[in-house]
């Protein structure tokens, strides 16, 4: 085999689905990332090449691949036999191992599950394991529809039921009257097991977290781009799903800008949010009727100065990639009887298609497509302010900073007009040098004076 043809059998860098191992010697490696590429998207390993590409060549023995093949299958929990090959590259023997992904992603490397993340081999976190085994039960065992244990009738809050029954009649013509009994409606609903209520009624109807803490939703406003800028509010959300949206939706409009404006011609002022309200709903409802109440994570939505996320803990349907979310998909909800709910009270459709209006609604709005992505163990989606207008506002934002550190200087003179440049820094929580700098400022704009000396000198103040 010839120089050119080489990268097409190892491939021609390590990847997702490409491993190069120097020597059998690893071979405890090898086969966590056996495991690995079956628990993803399968792969190739190619032992005797190093991790820079240098082709080494493997000694190869009369046993040489039996035992290897056996050390693959005693160590994998199914039993993994992979295609195993020798090649030869430049007079050299190179052994190949062809992994196919398996069916249900739940292969173990002495006793441990493995994932591949970009070129890495990784141990697979234990809720993503749970989460995996109950994928692969998930028509007997989706959590919305299992019975609630220890709840009850009294757990349920009528008004909430009749309420929910009113809307869903106007929205969308629920043949079901407000003056049905409670456990008729949910029974009608399908929210009930037998005599038992499922765990949407109690997300749905009751208090969630007297039985899963873990439903708190949690709204988060930072200053600044960044999660390491501080908090400027931050709020809890707990109660039925239904008061979560209605909260976390009140707590985003109160923290995103609203322009007004007249029009020439038009009596009534023009009004436009800064992000599209379908989209910040559709995003927020995908997030509380989507998640794994399993995990031990929480819904977040998190506020910067420049877009919104909203986290989502769970995972994608099996086969689907971030990019599935974009194009058109069929409706796989994970929790199918919360879904539902959600459609009679039209808070979303049923059809797989609010990803795509997502998409539209931002750029009918003139926003950059909203981002989507999969942490690993929560899906987040991304709605983005124009950059222009992340520009300005950060703008905005230093300004409104300096007016504040000008502000801290002017008060501190005033309360000891013999303060230091050190003190003041120590004070306000500003370098020295910036302090010189506004000082200097100050200074220009006949706001401040030094009289005397540096040193036994004293500042006056000219407001």
């Amino acid at each position: 085999m010839s120089r050119k043809e080489l990268p097409n059998l190892i491939g021609a860098t390590e990847s997702l689905n490409i491993e190069w191992k120097p020597s059998l010697s690893q071979i405890k490696e090898i086969i966590e990332t056996i495991a690995a590429f079956s628990n993803t998207e399968g792969g190739k390993i190619v032992i005797g090449v190093s991790k820079s590409g240098k082709l080494l060549g493997v000694d190869i023995g009369k046993d040489t691949l039996e035992n290897l093949t056996n050390s693959i299958a005693q160590h994998t929990e199914p039993k993994i036999h992979p295609r195993i090959t020798i090649e030869r590259a430049e007079d050299k023997d190179i052994i190949v191992i062809d992994v196919k992904e398996s069916q249900d992603k739940l292969i173990l490397a002495d006793g441990r599950p493995y994932v591949r993340v970009g070129r890495s081999t990784r141990q697979m976190s234990k809720d993503e394991y749970e989460r995996r085994i109950l994928e692969k039960h998930k028509d007997k065992l989706q959590f919305d529809t299992q019975a609630c244990k220890g709840a009850t009738l009294k757990d349920i809050k009528r008004d909430l039921v009749r309420d929910f029954i009113i809307k869903a009649k106007n929205e969308r013509g629920l043949a079901l009257s407000d003056r049905t009994p409670v456990k008729e409606a949910l029974m009608r609903l399908k929210l009930m097991q037998g005599n038992s209520l499922t765990n949407a009624a109690v997300l749905l109807f009751g208090t969630p977290e007297d039985f899963y803490p873990q439903c708190e939703l949690k709204c988060i406003r930072f200053k600044g781009l960044d999660v390491t800028g501080e908090m400027l509010d931050l709020k809890p959300v707990a109660g039925n799903i239904i008061h979560q949206l209605r909260d976390a939706e009140k707590f985003i409009f109160d923290h995103i800008a609203l322009s007004a404006w007249i029009e020439s011609g038009k009596l009534q002022r023009q009004e436009k949010w800064e992000y599209p309200p379908k989209a910040i709903r559709e995003a927020l409802a995908n997030a509380i009727a989507h998640r794994d109440y399993r995990s031990t994570g929480k819904v977040q939505v998190r506020i910067f100065d420049g877009w919104i996320e909203f986290w989502n803990p769970g995972c994608l349907p099996q086969g689907w990639t971030i990019e599935t979310l974009t194009k058109k998909h069929d409706s796989l909800p994970p929790n199918p009887l919360i879904a539902k709910q959600f459609f009679w009270y039209k808070y979303v459709e049923e059809v797989g298609t609010g990803t795509n209006k997502i998409v539209k609604w931002c750029r009918e709005w003139g926003l950059p497509d909203p981002v989507f992505e999969y942490t690993g163990t929560s899906i987040v989606v991304t709605l983005k302010k124009a950059p222009e207008a992340v520009g300005k506002e950060a703008q905005e934002t230093r300004g409104k900073t300096r007016e504040k550190t000008r502000e801290k200087i002017l008060r501190f003179i005033r309360e000891n007009p013999q303060v230091t440049t050190s003190e003041l820094a120590e004070k306000s929580g500003v370098t020295p040098k910036g302090i010189e700098w506004n000082i200097g400022k100050l200074k220009k704009e006949g706001l401040i004076k030094r009289v005397g000396p540096d040193k036994g000198g004293h500042w006056e103040v000219h407001d």
